[in-house]
């Protein structure tokens, strides 16, 4: 690469007929990147950000949820991800995303999750390369906007056939191909393989995006170095930071100034996403990891307040407080 790789991720990246602002992009995490997560991640400089994986069946079903994970932030690109079993329903879901506003679809190939796999979606369809392609195709060919994977190395250390799949889904149509350097049956176990990411970086001629174990600047350059890749995604790092994909796209700083009033307002951006109930208990995972992440000490009576808590006028009171005394302790 004869740019540095801070420069490289900050330049923009074609897929299909779509230009992504830059190459730094948020990964799709059920029960994470619900659209009040996305926005959020997307003002703080992410290229792309991918929905919340989408249950083919049930949107085209009508099912509330699905439909709810499909809606839109305020973005320039609109990525929705797809997952599913049977290519009837692939392809049903790919066209009502489409016609719901939906810029790029993405193929679910990479999901561990046992409730997943166990249904022989995601990383599963590793295991049946003729069957995910034949999925491939009657995506491809149900809408008119760029269609794009994400899968895993393989099911297995014995199956390493992530540079075969994505050749395949190039040919059927395919326009960008997202690796995780891990097998399914790693997990999150263990250290993401960049190096072998760049066998199917060899294998294709799309954008390849490299995923696994970025938290900063520094780990994306060293995953660009190991991978070839065009572009990096990042996941698990935004826990609790919705700024990350910004700042190593900037490589620069992005966490707020006023905590306490950015962690209250994505507390009361979930409550009206979901309702006032469902919200409260969505957004406690999410509460729990701003407090892990940015606040030195909580009393277990504050945090079982805050975690607990269905009063959202006490809950946010008690979270500005919190980190009110955080900020003070640090001036001092």
């Amino acid at each position: 690469m004869c740019i540095s790789s801070a420069a490289f991720l900050s330049t923009p990246l074609s897929v299909g007929s779509v230009s992504i602002r830059n190459r730094v992009f948020l990964a799709p995490m059920s029960g994470v990147t619900d659209l009040a997560f996305r926005a959020r991640a997307y003002d703080h400089g992410a290229g792309l950000v991918v929905s919340e994986m989408v249950a083919s069946g049930e949107l085209a079903r009508g099912k509330a949820e699905s439909a709810r994970r499909l809606r839109r932030p305020d973005v320039d690109v609109h990525m929705v991800q797809l997952a599913g079993r049977e290519a009837r329903w692939m392809a049903e879901g790919a066209r009502i995303a489409e016609e719901r506003g939906a810029d790029v679809i993405d193929i679910n190939m990479g999901c561990p999750a046992k409730k997943v796999t166990g249904g022989y979606s995601g990383s599963a369809l590793m295991r049946e390369p003729d069957h995910a392609l034949s999925l491939i195709e009657a995506v491809v060919g149900a809408v008119q906007v760029p269609v794009t994977v994400k899968m895993r190395l393989g099911w297995d250390d014995n199956a390493l056939n992530a540079p075969e799949i994505a050749r395949r889904a190039e040919e059927a149509g395919v326009a960008m191909v997202t690796v995780h350097g891990r097998t399914r049956c790693q997990f999150y176990k263990g250290r993401a393989d960049w190096k072998a990411i760049s066998a199917v970086k060899e294998a294709v001629t799309i954008p390849v995006v490299a995923n696994g174990d970025v938290t900063s600047a520094e780990d994306a350059a060293g995953m660009l170095a190991a991978s070839g890749a065009d572009a990096v995604m990042v996941g698990r790092a935004h826990y609790g930071a919705p700024w990350i994909a910004g700042a190593v796209a900037s490589n620069a700083e992005r966490r707020p100034d006023n905590l306490a009033d950015y962690v209250i307002d994505h507390y009361e951006a979930m409550l009206s996403l979901y309702g006032a109930d469902h919200g409260t208990r969505h957004a406690r995972k999410h509460l729990g990891w701003y407090m892990d992440r940015h606040i030195t000490e909580v009393s277990p009576e504050t945090r079982r307040a805050i975690m607990t808590g269905t009063d959202h006028t006490e809950v946010s009171r008690l979270l500005r407080d919190l980190f009110r005394r955080q900020e003070d302790q640090l001036a001092a």
